[in-house]
């Protein structure tokens, strides 16, 4: 009894903080996915407060709650939709925040969560290579063994998450470089673009597309240098972390690729053309796009919509004036986003891949799916049927809601809520002028679509079960 006793008066003497910090790593410890998701929502709000407050406001007021939240979600989720404009609404303060927003948000949920359980450890222990290695991986997120071989291996995670930070800091800086002679040629005063240009490069690497200029990229319609720099920081930072980590330790040996690395590269460039393509034919005739254009502006124009629809945001024709076709077109992209543990959204084009090598090994009757040499285990096919089937359930439900609060045309909603679920940030004109119950549901979307649907499935699921037994065999009839 005194042992007892004087166990719990040592525990009560405890300092404070060390007892909250072991319950933080318990709680990380015990779901990875559920304290990345606590960290992206606790930044949420923690934005929405900054936000909130008067200085960082043009007009010095409050900026009003549904604003303040929509945005913050829109930053830290990397996103780039918004109800208010970014340009005139938020004073320097306000887009300082959302500058620093967009690169933290930028760096991912599992990532993220990764590089605070480091802070808290003081180490990079197996439980934050875990966390970590879940970005590249999804299916670490659930119980059992993990091939190891496709993707980042643990032991790899930390020079991976020193990959994240530098190629961050480097792309930006590079970026802003470029940049910078161009916005000032184009008019920017050289005061104004030291800022504007940095500015422009974390939203295009983060796949953001917020633009601190009145106008956004109207004044550089013309411009086909500042846009192909733009489109070359989009694609960078769409094609994910291990994606870069790969091409840097493997640069000029494609048979040291990982699989990941090569179909996240293949689908993406094929996508690219295949966007430029549809809206090169569904948009040379129309009055409000590209009707007015010559061959050569169309042809660019077209390439650049199709990467901003990727999961870049940016905008240089009106988006509302897009025809239906075009819009069903975009809608496609953003749906499927760009590469896994990217700074896109979208259900990812490893998912679109690993689909389509499945209906094709299914049509020429094969047991197994097969690509370069590799052979993809079906819970990787699992993993993607799951993703596909929770993305598209997500966009229908909301979908439904939105159209049901706003009565506005079903193709508009469509588009800007898949545009939130990719976390894009292109939109009809529809999102500015939402109700605020309709602008909370597009904040949860984004929120969904950025943290991952194989990350909310892990962080759901309380514990992982397994099963000693097996059923009998019945085959329903499909199809």
């Amino acid at each position: 009894m005194a042992t007892g006793a004087s166990s719990a008066a040592s525990r009560s003497r405890r300092p404070v903080g060390k007892v909250v910090m072991e319950g933080v790593r318990d709680f990380a410890t015990s779901s990875p996915a559920r304290f990345a998701i606590l960290v992206f929502g606790s930044l949420v709000l923690l934005f929405t407060a900054l936000l909130s407050l008067p200085i960082a406001a043009a007009d010095g007021k409050v900026t009003p709650l549904a604003d303040a939240l929509f945005t913050a979600m829109s930053t830290i989720c990397v996103t780039g939709l918004v109800t208010v404009d970014t340009a005139t609404h938020w004073s320097a303060v306000g887009k300082t925040i959302i500058f620093i927003g967009v690169n933290i948000g930028g760096m991912g949920v599992l990532t993220l969560a990764s590089i605070l359980g480091l802070a808290i450890s003081r180490r990079l222990g197996l439980r934050a290579k875990l966390i970590a290695a879940g970005d590249s991986n999804p299916l670490r997120v659930h119980g059992g063994p993990v091939n190891e071989g496709q993707t980042v291996r643990l032991g790899e995670v930390g020079q991976l998450l020193r990959t994240v930070a530098l190629s961050t800091l480097v792309i930006e800086a590079a970026i802003a470089v470029a940049l910078y002679p161009a916005l000032v040629m184009a008019g920017i005063t050289p005061l104004n673009a030291l800022w504007e240009a940095p500015f422009y490069a974390a939203m295009a690497f983060t796949n953001t597309g917020f633009t601190p200029n009145p106008g956004g990229l109207a004044p550089f319609a013309d411009d086909y240098f500042l846009l192909t720099v733009l489109m070359v920081a989009v694609f960078l930072g769409s094609i994910g972390f291990p994606v870069i980590y790969t091409l840097s330790r493997h640069y000029w040996h494609i048979s040291r690729w990982s699989l990941h690395t090569k179909l996240t590269l293949i689908t993406t460039m094929a996508l690219f053309f295949a966007g430029a393509v549809a809206f090169l034919s569904l948009e040379f005739d129309n009055p409000g796009t590209f009707g007015s254009m010559d061959a050569a502006d169309t042809t660019f124009q077209a390439f650049f919509l199709s990467a901003m629809t990727r999961s870049g945001g940016f905008a240089v024709v009106d988006v509302g004036e897009l025809y239906g076709s075009s819009l069903i077109v975009g809608s496609m992209l953003m749906f499927v986003g760009g590469g896994s543990a990217s700074t896109a959204g979208g259900i990812k084009v490893t998912t679109l891949a690993v689909l389509a090598l499945a209906v094709w090994s299914e049509a020429q009757g094969r047991a197994s799916v097969q690509v370069f040499g590799r052979r993809i285990p079906s819970d990787v096919q699992r993993v993607a049927i799951s993703v596909l089937a929770w993305g598209a359930t997500i966009v229908a439900v909301a979908t439904i809601t939105v159209a049901q609060i706003t009565k506005a045309p079903i193709a508009d909603v469509l588009f800007d809520v898949i545009s939130a679920f990719g976390t894009v940030g292109l939109s009809t004109g529809l999102t500015e002028a939402l109700p605020d119950p309709a602008v909370y549901v597009m904040a949860v979307t984004i929120f969904m679509g950025r943290v991952g649907t194989v990350t909310l499935a892990a962080a759901v699921a309380a514990t992982s079960r397994s099963q000693h037994y097996s059923l009998p065999v019945e085959r329903p009839i499909v199809g």
